[in-house]
């Protein structure tokens, strides 16, 4: 044979000569398995996404935000908590060994530890098989994270002090308070305002402002005392006592 005489080319019947459009594909012959990305799969997720939406928002209109007064570096009696995510690691740093002079093995060490041993389970555990009881070192490790979380979760809140948590924070109404008058002298010699506050806020007591009782039944619950306040703490005389009563009684919110 010649050179370059004789050479046929040959064409592949498998590849067609004739370009199609790029045209969707037709999904009814799969009812209900699969459907067009858009407009019919996206529109259905931003219809979810509207509808969670709009019912976060009527969760925030109907319930008034847990705020707590303003923050106060001075006040060290405060006891902060965490949100919900965290108390099992507020939990933690309560026990001996992870918290004052071992406060990096709580804060850092522990919990770094759980969460590698996480994050290297899918790399130790590399089996093909799905099915949790075949996979043992990955199921667990997950299950031994989930009891820890929950049981450090649980004993947070179960041995929370929610009472006094709620009365630390709770706002409560400012005055403008004259400390040169002749009644809050009488607070502040009688230690009034060790348990009522120096701004009258309230404290170990109640708050003294916008007082919801007379004359007489402030004078009376300052002889004969009332709840966890005992009587006869006033040492002064009728005519100081009526002054102390006037001073209460005159202290509003702004």
């Amino acid at each position: 044979m010649h050179r370059g005489k004789g050479m046929k080319f040959v064409g592949d019947s498998r590849v067609p000569a004739e370009r199609k459009p790029n045209i969707p594909k037709d999904y009814s012959e799969y009812p209900g398995k699969t459907e067009a990305f858009w407009p019919n799969f996206l529109l259905k997720e931003w219809m979810v996404g509207a509808v969670f939406l709009i019912g976060f928002l009527c969760l925030t209109i109907a319930h008034q935000p847990p705020l707590e007064k303003i923050a106060d570096p001075s006040d060290t009696a405060y006891i902060p908590l965490p949100d919900w995510y965290f108390l099992f690691l507020y939990q933690l740093l309560k026990y001996t060994y992870a918290s004052g002079p071992y406060n990096a093995i709580g804060a850092f060490i522990i919990p770094g530890l759980a969460f590698g041993a996480l994050l290297l389970a899918p790399f130790i555990d590399r089996g093909p098989e799905r099915r949790p009881s075949k996979r043992p070192l990955a199921t667990g490790f997950m299950l031994l994270a989930l009891a820890g979380i929950t049981f450090l979760t649980w004993e947070s809140v179960a041995h929370h002090d929610w009472e006094a948590a709620a009365q630390q924070g709770k706002i409560v109404a400012e005055a403008e308070i004259d400390t040169t008058a002749e009644g809050y002298a009488l607070l502040e010699a009688n230690t009034c305002l060790s348990c009522h506050g120096t701004e009258l806020q309230g404290a170990a007591g109640p708050a003294l402002i916008d007082v919801e009782l007379t004359p007489e039944e402030i004078k009376e619950v300052i002889q004969n005392g009332r709840g966890a306040m005992p009587g006869g703490l006033f040492a002064g005389t009728e005519e100081e006592l009526d002054k102390l009563v006037e001073f209460i009684d005159s202290v509003e919110s702004e």
